[in-house]
């Protein structure tokens, strides 16, 4: 085979600027490996690669994807830990440029691949990244003792990775939801009671969910007025964590909503995952231990949406309207038949 097929973007834009695209097959050099796809998840980065917004935007053309599990099938000069017919995972996290995982194939050097246990499913493993941040979101607070956490947007990819580490941890776990599905989904992915997520009911609601005590961390990705709620809802010490704001900043002065709220010792953090990008033994550490609770069975990947990798367009359509729940998985027709 001199050629494999992946997903380019010539230029940013909708879905429509996504092109299924022959491309000459990569092989490996000198401590690489060349890693064949199984399963490519599709998810929120992608998209920002795809409008061309993504703070760590890879040249164009670009090919979007940062998750992909698959097969070590071809290996480089010099390489010694890894063998053809590895299973393995690739997060973009540990490349030099984000994406490059919409594609057949894809090379890398050895130390970048992660050994998937056999007990981990190839669709399963491209949900790992969600649980790697969430892990990260649940040591915001210093890994301090907690008793409960709230997820507003419970039925999200983050919010039921969190949920479930936060569950398997043994602390009490409350979301908001907009709908009778995602109200279930959330609550059969690691949520223990859903609440009413208007901004100006949530503070109540979350209280006499946790008989007038609030909760200890919040993590909120809206902004606006849900910021201040979250904060209304805290425990004493508690804080809440901003690790998105799609609804732009908070409604109303922080500082002033902390100093209304003093007898509460409250605290705020901002969030990003990429605050790990040049600590190696953090950003790998939190996969691995991602991996491991996967392999354990006290976390599991949610449902997934399967398309075709030539289904790209529609998995960015699915991802830009927010209709989809669990993850949405690529595959390449070239791996049908492989082992999961």
């Amino acid at each position: 085979m001199t050629e494999m097929k992946a997903v380019q973007l010539r230029q940013t834009g909708g879905p429509e600027v996504l092109s299924l695209v022959s491309l000459p097959m990569p092989q490996p050099g000198r401590g690489e490996v060349r890693v064949r796809a199984v399963a490519i998840g599709a998810g929120g980065p992608d998209v920002l690669i795809r409008n061309g917004t993504y703070k760590w935007m890879p040249p164009l053309p670009a090919i979007p994807g940062n998750e992909m599990s698959g097969l070590v099938d071809a290996i480089g000069e010099g390489v010694t830990r890894w063998a053809v017919g590895d299973r393995v995972l690739v997060s973009a996290r540990e490349l030099a440029q984000r994406g490059g995982c919409y594609a057949e194939y894809i090379c890398v050097a050895e130390a970048v691949p992660f050994l998937l246990p056999a007990g981990v499913g190839f669709d399963d493993a491209v949900s790992l990244g969600n649980f790697q941040l969430a892990l990260a979101l649940l040591a915001s607070n210093g890994n301090l003792p907690a008793q409960s956490v709230l997820l507003p947007g419970a039925a999200g990819g983050v919010a039921t990775a969190v949920a479930q580490v936060a569950k398997s941890r043994g602390l009490k776990v409350i979301g908001t939801a907009s709908s009778q599905a995602k109200r279930d989904f959330a609550l059969a992915n690691g949520v223990d009671e859903i609440v009413d997520g208007t901004p100006s009911r949530l503070p109540e609601a979350v209280m006499a969910a946790t008989g007038g005590r609030g909760v200890d961390l919040a993590f909120d990705h809206v902004g606006g007025d849900l910021f201040v709620a979250c904060l209304r809802a805290l425990a004493p010490f508690g804080m809440v964590v901003s690790y998105n704001i799609l609804a732009g900043p908070p409604s109303s002065d922080v500082f002033s909503e902390l100093r209304a709220l003093l007898s509460r010792s409250l605290a705020v953090r901002t969030f990003s995952i990429h605050t790990v990008d040049n600590d190696r033994s953090q950003r790998r550490g939190l996969m691995e231990e991602a991996i491991g609770l996967m392999a354990s069975g006290r976390v599991r990947a949610p449902a997934a949406t399967r398309l075709a990798l030539a289904d790209a367009r529609r998995a960015h359509e699915l991802l830009d309207s927010g209709s989809s729940l669990g993850k949405i998985v690529l595959f390449p027709q070239a791996t049908e038949g492989m082992p999961a």
